[in-house]
């Protein structure tokens, strides 16, 4: 697999113009403009929206990126990108940023919080007309800025539009998260199920802890898009709703009188004690023992 630290090497082979800047590259997609097949990893990010594929399909994480309607997706940093038979229909824009294009900005640190970065493909961001035509409008504005006489200035405006791409992309997510609940039905719903199903099939004992990883697959989600999701229906991520799940199990199986602590916590997959007598604490206020006291009482 080839792996690119320059964008000058990934232009001369995608065929593209070589960059204006050797840490950020612009790149209009169009019907003319096919993409070399290949697979690859590089030390940038990738911000690509897109209306239309002619032919071919984007592959990056688990799964294919073959949408028909106008969406955006956003690679991080040596994540592997394929490209199989690529040609454009519509216009689009794809845009480059070498890691080494944020050192010393505020965005060096800020990327790594937008959690769409690990989404898979299938998790992309589909945009209505209006917010299309607000990317569209950030990306000229960096357009604009790369090929016009550069100077002093042009790294920190370029940083502040890719800024505003990324904080308008976070907000249609909210939206788009709203819009996949009403016609999906609760992801919180489907999320206690799978958990449900996990016991039930007596993998606590067998597997131990569910985790974050186990529940999105069994969602076909990828695990930072599920968390992201109950984030915005429940306000609480996938590790504090399992959290909160075995606890109400436990608090379940300590009001029987012939269970002991330590074999409720091996029965919901905790192989360490003190572990499960911090959590269950941390949600009830009570340690184990002192809630069953109290229960029995």
């Amino acid at each position: 697999m080839k792996h690119f630290k320059s964008l000058s090497d990934l232009c001369k082979a995608n065929g593209f113009p070589l960059p204006d800047h050797p840490l950020i590259a612009l790149h209009r997609c169009n019907g003319t403009s096919p993409l070399i097949e290949r697979e690859f990893t590089g030390d940038f990010y990738v911000i690509a929206f897109k209306r239309k594929i002619k032919s071919g399909v984007i592959l990056y994480g688990r799964t294919k990126y073959d949408h028909e309607n106008g969406s955006m997706m956003f690679i991080k940093p040596r994540q592997v990108i394929e490209y199989k038979d690529l040609e454009f229909e519509e216009d689009g824009f794809l845009v480059y940023i070498h890691e080494d294009f944020l050192n010393g900005s505020i965005l060096h640190k800020e990327i790594q919080k937008y959690g769409f970065f690990d989404y898979e493909t299938n998790e992309a961001l589909h945009l209505s007309p209006h917010e299309e035509e607000v990317m569209w409008d950030l990306y000229n504005k960096i357009e604009s800025e790369y090929k016009n006489n550069p100077d002093e200035y042009s790294r920190e405006i370029m940083l502040t539009h890719i800024d505003s791409i990324l904080k308008y992309s976070q907000r249609f997510y909210k939206r788009q998260f709203i819009n996949r609940t009403e016609l999906s039905g609760k992801i919180v719903s489907k999320f206690n199920g799978a958990l449900s199903e996990y016991s039930g099939q007596g993998l606590l004992q067998t597997k131990g802890l569910p985790t974050v990883n186990a529940m999105a697959a069994r969602l076909n989600l990828s695990p930072r898009y599920l968390s992201d999701l109950l984030k915005q229906e429940t306000g609480k991520t996938a590790i504090e709703l399992i959290h909160i799940y075995l606890v109400n199990e436990a608090k379940n199986l300590l009001k029987g009188e012939n269970q002991s602590v330590s074999g409720i916590a091996y029965m919901l997959g905790f192989d360490n004690l003190s572990y499960f007598s911090r959590l269950f604490k941390k949600e009830t206020g009570l340690t184990p023992i002192q809630f069953k006291k109290q229960s029995i009482n």
